[in-house]
């Protein structure tokens, strides 16, 4: 078949031919021919309009192909730290040193293999820039290690994706190659904690320590305890025992920043991988020596790191850790009449990925009940409804969170207790009795809550919810003494229109109220609400303006305005050291170096009243030679404590307001350990009781005494703040009383510093309970239900109450009581604001 014309050549003759045309069609005008000049004028607009669109155009695309390359395919750097397992070697002592040549060896071995998982995965290996492997561990041999790569941000969520699915990270064997030199399973990868996504570059804060078999390893943050650890820094120890064991990690001592997002904060990992899976804990901010924070592995290794900002200067921590036996049996069958249990390892930390089953059973006709004493099964995140990660399982319910003590029983004489925990976050767990009972009578000569648990009869019908659930309180017939509240409680009638809503539901203090627009004064007085807050004493006792909110600009003085240094007086109440500036002369926040605890964690001690330590470091005692604890005191200065008055009358021949008879404790909580690191001991230069003093009726019992020589404020010795003569401290408000005094009526004083939580009574009422034996020097606090009060021996110790700033003021100093934690029988103490005067007179504070 014949070819015609190629169509290239075609193309090109219809080029040549359009050519020839359009130069027949030029007629080059001469520049005068105005006519014709005229006629091009449309199509120079058409050419310009075409120029202008052409560079449009060119703008829109350049714009799209910057953002393109300059955003959308702008790089993301993304950090995952892993590990895997390598199935076909065999660890040696020399992998746990990064510098040997054998960890060297294996290193490049496995970052070659990870390399070639990743270059297998068209989502991962185009943007893989560098591996590391940082560790090794046993089983057979556990590698881990970092990744970065550099991925467009249009790709990262793809990257993200194959790097979360275990099947991206899957080994492809070549057909080629019989026998692999490693053969890896298990290849996981997390998204890198940003603040220490590259600190594995930087070893000049890390630490490699290997437990020795019965023996203790310490270790602590550069520099502790003689300087702070450094800012910006990124520091990891490497902790390791012996194959089979596991790892016991204990802080001693941890002071670090105050807990914030981004503050400086430790993490505990069940890993050599800084993983969030696998964190047990994150610490910050500071915590009582006693504070519980022993730690466990679920295997040989342990990583901690500590990631600090440019912020602060603290101490740091010291740690120590040793190595157990690893637990072969968790749970197990549990027979007889009663029994105790425990989580793993309690009261220390329990260990994650545990799974524990007791089956339990008591003799045949008789049912089985568990009682929690202790609970505390919590991980971060996780709603107490759910118990989706820790948790404790019985009858298909499952338990998490803080429980305070609970019950849980069996219609048979058998139950199943399990328990879970997953690889992350850990808690203290649980100790736990399992008691049998008769089903007719589950609590011999006591009273059944719903609940399970059994309190004393006395207790049933008094107004006071001693049932969890409050079940000791419903169906109750109320005796003539008592005020029966529309929800049906029956409380005591002295309760009724004390300012504090007793009932739940009001009703106590509806029938006491004022008229919806109207404010009720202190003093049961009802005034119209536009006379609140305007600078008039409308109530008579002041209540209507020392308790606004917002500082006034000219307020008169009056008995319950505070004064500020400048003699201007402002309505808002107790403005002191509250953290803002409501003098004008900024008075009012001068002076503030007291009040705050150092260490501000809450033990948990269920039931108990035991103090933790520096949990109260203004509390003092004092001691009179050869008779040991006499009275406490209240630190307010380097130099000046606040004490009792009665404590200094003479006594069987002794006069006990001479100052070298006693010895100030200072930073003390056991009684027993007075020659602790912590505790500072002080002779008495002065004692100074209140010249008005009655030893008859403890009106105006208040001393101040002078040390000898100023006190070093610690984290366990700080003063309390002194509250302006102003300082309100409303009915109802909880307050916190502190001493080694006896702990029941006629018994024996306290080894550990105890504290009770007691509220404030209106004074009203009290003097009804305690035929008015009150003063305006008094205020009667307690818990009219009995059973927590100031005893012998914590006479003259502080009544603190913290405000809603934090800060901690001296309320009241213990003074007398009638018994001690009887029923109706508050305490009385002396009433700082009124003597407060008299002790800025004698002291200058």
């Amino acid at each position: 078949m014949e070819r015609g014309p190629t169509a290239a050549s075609m193309r090109y003759s219809a080029q040549v031919q359009d050519m020839n045309n359009l130069e027949e069609g030029v007629e080059f005008l001469p520049a005068m021919n105005s006519k014709k000049m005229e006629k091009r004028g449309p199509k120079r607009r058409v050419v310009v309009a075409i120029i202008i669109s052409v560079f449009l155009l060119v703008s829109l695309v350049t714009g799209l192909l910057v953002w393109h390359f300059k955003y959308r395919n702008a790089p993301v750097q993304k950090v995952f730290n892993g590990h895997l397992r390598v199935l076909n070697w065999d660890f040696l002592d020399a992998y746990e040193n990064s510098s040997s040549p054998e960890f060297v060896m294996l290193a490049k071995k496995v970052k070659s293999t990870v390399e070639e998982i990743y270059m297998n995965h068209p989502d991962i290996g185009p943007y893989h820039k560098e591996t590391v492997i940082t560790a090794f561990s046993e089983g057979s041999v556990i590698a881990y290690y970092w990744s970065e790569f550099s991925v467009p941000k249009y790709r990262e969520e793809s990257l993200d994706r194959a790097m979360a699915d275990k099947q991206s990270l899957v080994q492809r064997w070549n057909p080629r190659l019989r026998n692999p030199m490693l053969k890896v399973e298990s290849v996981v990868a997390f998204p890198a904690d940003p603040s220490i996504a590259h600190s594995t570059r930087d070893n000049s804060c890390v630490f490699a320590l290997h437990a020795k078999e019965g023996e203790i390893t310490s270790f602590t943050t550069p520099g502790f305890p003689n300087s702070p650890y450094p800012n910006n820094a990124l520091c990891y120890w490497t902790l390791r025992a012996d194959a089979n064991s596991i790892i016991s990690l204990t802080f001693k001592t941890l002071e670090l920043e105050q807990c914030t997002d981004d503050s400086d904060h430790i993490k505990v990992y069940n890993s050599l991988s800084p993983v969030e899976p696998h964190t047990l804990v994150r610490l910050c901010g500071n915590y009582a020596p006693s504070y519980n924070l022993t730690f466990l592995s679920s295997q040989n290794v342990m990583l901690v790191t500590l990631v600090t900002n440019k912020e602060g200067r603290f101490p740091g921590f010291k740690a120590e850790f040793f190595q157990l036996p690893k637990t072969k049996v968790c749970g197990g069958t549990l027979k007889g009449a009663s029994g105790t249990f425990t989580t793993p390892y309690y009261p220390a930390h329990y260990p994650p990925a545990m799974d524990c089953v007791w089956n339990i059973e008591v003799p045949s006709k008789k049912n089985v009940k568990v009682r929690f004493n202790m609970f505390f099964v919590l991980e971060p995140g996780i709603p107490v409804s759910s118990c989706t990660k820790d948790y404790v399982q019985i009858n298909s319910t499952r338990y998490c969170g803080e429980r305070s003590q609970f019950v849980v029983a069996s219609t048979t004489n058998k139950i199943e207790v399990r328990f879970h925990s997953d690889l992350s976050y850990t808690d203290t767990g649980f100790s736990a009795e399992y008691l049998s009972y008769d089903s007719s009578d589950p609590c011999p000569g006591k009273f059944t809550c719903n609940t399970g648990r059994c309190i004393e009869r006395s207790m049933r019908c008094d107004g006071w919810l001693d049932c969890v659930d409050g079940s000791d309180e419903r169906s109750c017939n109320c005796t003539e003494q008592q005020f029966r509240c529309q929800n049906g409680w029956c409380k005591p009638k002295f309760w009724v229109c004390d300012n504090v809503n007793d009932c739940g539901d009001n009703s106590d203090e509806l029938q006491c109220s004022c008229a919806a627009d109207s404010f009720k004064c202190d003093s049961g007085k009802c005034i119209p609400d536009t006379q609140k807050c305007d600078g008039k004493d409308d109530c008579g006792d002041g209540s209507d303006e020392g308790s606004c909110s917002a500082v006034q600009a000219t307020v008169p003085c009056k008995d319950y305005t505070y004064k500020c240094r400048s003699g201007h007086c402002i309505s808002k109440q107790n403005p002191e050291c509250d953290g803002e500036q409501d003098c004008e002369d900024n008075s009012d926040e001068e002076n503030c170096n007291c009040g705050i605890r150092s260490y501000i964690r809450k033990s948990r001690i269920v039931g108990g009243q035991n103090s933790d330590v520096g949990e109260w470091p203004w509390q003092v005692s004092l001691h009179v030679t050869g008779q040991g604890h006499i009275c406490g005191a209240s630190l307010v200065s380097e130099s000046w404590l606040v004490s009792a008055a009665h404590c200094f009358l003479q006594l069987q021949g002794i006069r006990y307001s001479d100052p070298s008879l006693w010895t100030a404790y200072l930073g003390l909580t056991d009684q027993g350990n007075r020659n602790g690191a912590n505790v500072q001991t002080r002779k008495i230069k002065r004692i100074i009781s209140h010249p008005f003093f009655n030893d008859y009726t403890y009106d105006y019992d208040i001393a101040v005494m002078e040390l000898q020589s100023p006190v070093t404020f610690s984290s366990v010795v700080q003063p309390i703040c002194l509250p302006d003569t102003t300082h309100h401290f409303p009915v109802g408000k909880d307050l916190w009383v502190t001493g080694w005094g006896a702990t029941s009526e006629g018994g024996s004083g306290a080894s550990i510093l105890q504290k009770a939580e007691i509220r404030l009574i209106n004074q009203t009422v009290c003097n009804e309970l305690l035929t008015d034996q009150l003063t305006p020097r008094m205020m009667c606090v307690g818990i009219l239900s009995g059973g927590v009060d100031a005893c012998q021996g914590d006479s003259g110790g502080p009544l603190v109450s913290v405000e809603p700033s934090g800060r901690m003021f001296l309320a009241g100093v213990v003074s007398w009581g009638d018994g001690c934690a009887q029923r109706n029988k508050p305490g009385v103490y002396s009433r700082l604001t009124s003597l407060r005067s008299w002790i800025q007179e004698k002291t200058g504070l």
